[in-house]
């Protein structure tokens, strides 16, 4: 068994941001090499997720507004007497999660038709990253 591993950053333009990564993630399968396995594909931050989805306006439009009915922004959390003011991101990234395992088979990203990854960014302004990890052989 032999791994592959790369990062991607980011630093997003908006507090809130979603952004279609498949490309990278089918690239970073390609030049791992492996053809039968499994890839990672993670935020290396609380307060950021990486999910899959469709890839339509309109359902990341419903996902951010159930999100933000869910946990609003500007709402007075606990989180916040430590001084921060990312209350709601922190419950964002729980709701969407921070990874996801992708099947790889014959060298290539396995996904359903309408299956695209993202990288929801729920606290942004600032650098972060995402680990892309293939696993097989």
């Amino acid at each position: 068994m032999k791994s592959y591993t790369e990062y991607l950053w980011f630093n997003t333009k908006r507090k809130r941001e979603y952004i279609h990564i498949t490309p990278q993630v089918e690239e970073a399968v390609r030049k791992s090499g492996i053809k039968e396995g499994f890839v990672l594909v993670s935020a290396m931050h609380i307060t950021a997720a990486v999910f899959v989805n469709d890839d339509e306006e309109g359902f990341l439009q419903d996902l951010d507004e159930l999100l933000e009915r869910l946990a609003p922004e500007g709402k007075d959390y606990h989180h916040h007497r430590t001084g921060e003011t990312n209350g709601d991101a922190h419950l964002k990234n729980m709701l969407v999660h921070h990874q996801v395992i992708l099947p790889v088979t014959e060298g290539r990203l396995d996904l359903g038709p309408w299956q695209r990854v993202f990288y929801g960014e729920f606290d942004g302004k600032r650098r972060k990253r995402v680990i892309i990890k293939v696993i097989g052989e």
